[in-house]
């Protein structure tokens, strides 16, 4: 196992520094990834927190498929910026981005007529969002608790106003069509605070907040994805481990939210296992209970390559979509890049 002093880089999901030494206290073939410690931060003690599970009305799904998916043409042509998301904290890095940054994020797109679907809407080709208006897929990796913290202040639990959830939703509080929709790709067996948003008293998260977590990000309207137990190589492992590896991140999600249907899943550093059709399909029997779990996914997520195509180019592939880092100014590059050459996907009108 590595051990990264406090307040170095983070491991991210595409480069990672000794990525598959899991834990010494547990040598089970999947047990939890020694991700190096992000910063720490002091929880907010003031701001606007959201109580937790009020921060917006809930929805028990994405969104209705509505007349503007209905009319969007089959052959559209354009980009679609699926961002990727790591740590949200107080330095710019190469996968850690500022609270500041963040925010101008939202604003710099939402100016620019961006507002955000999630990866199964992305697939589904359901856009509910204005003609005329960009679509955006915002992923999270990791499930630190920089992108979603709890705090206690005055005897009750909030949401952390300096996390990304908290950010977000104080956003959406000042630009209603700016919804709860983004995709959050977890770790749950990882160690450093990344087991569903914090853990273990690591960055003042409680182990008990976690499901909590998860049951709050689904009634919003998030989408949950998997990112596998540890965030192994899976290209250095047979294939009965690949399995196991991404079947108990979904059984973790099933616990959390029973029932839940996990649609996407996420590469661990991007990297592909050997038999690569285990990413989409396969299935772990627990050798205690004898249960078999089974997983099934209709997208996958890489790391580098993006922006991605729209889901209504022909070539687009929900298997392979490529992803584009949110470090330093690359989103507003990205955005004038594509408003420049006309090359970003815009919502069309509806079909009279």
């Amino acid at each position: 196992m590595f051990n990264v002093a406090l307040g170095t880089l983070l491991c991210s999901c595409s480069r990672v520094a000794d990525p598959d030494q899991p834990p010494a206290t547990n040598r089970s073939t999947a047990t939890a990834f020694a991700m190096a410690e992000a910063p720490v931060e002091s929880p907010a003690a003031s701001g606007d927190a959201a109580t937790v599970h009020a921060a917006l009305p809930t929805s028990s799904g994405a969104g209705p498929v509505t007349a503007v998916s209905a009319a969007l043409p089959a052959a559209s042509t354009g980009k679609l910026p699926v961002l990727m998301v790591h740590l949200v904290t107080d330095t710019d890095a190469l996968y850690t981005i500022t609270k500041a940054r963040f925010r101008h994020t939202l604003a710099l797109l939402y100016a620019h007529g961006y507002r955000p679907i999630t990866v199964a809407q992305m697939i589904d080709r359901r856009i509910d969002v204005a003609p005329g208006m960009r679509p955006v897929v915002f992923t999270f990796d990791d499930a630190s608790a920089s992108q979603f913290g709890y705090i206690e202040k005055n005897g009750s639990l909030q949401i952390d106003p300096e996390s990304a959830v908290g950010i977000w939703l104080a956003f959406a509080r000042t630009h209603p069509d700016w919804k709860p929709r983004a995709t959050f790709c977890m770790l749950s067996g990882a160690e450093a605070g990344r087991s569903f948003f914090g853990n273990k008293g690591i960055e003042g998260q409680k182990t008990e907040w976690r499901f909590r977590k998860l049951q709050f990000l689904r009634d919003q309207g998030f989408e949950l994805c998997n990112h596998t137990l540890w965030h192994a190589n899976l290209a250095k492992y047979p294939d009965a481990f690949v399995q196991e590896q991404i079947a108990r991140g979904q059984l973790a999600i099933d616990s959390a939210v029973p029932g839940y249907k996990v649609r996407t899943f996420a590469l661990p550093l991007g990297v592909w296992p050997k038999n690569r059709a285990l990413a989409q399909r396969g299935q772990w029997r627990d050798p205690k209970t004898g249960v078999v779990t089974r997983y099934n996914y209709d997208a996958i997520l890489e790391v580098a390559g993006g922006p991605s195509v729209n889901p209504f180019d022909p070539s687009f592939k929900p298997l392979s979509i490529r992803r584009f880092n949110l470090q330093h100014d690359a989103v507003d590059s990205l955005v004038a890049r594509l408003e420049r050459t006309n090359t970003g996907y815009v919502v069309p009108p509806l079909s009279r």
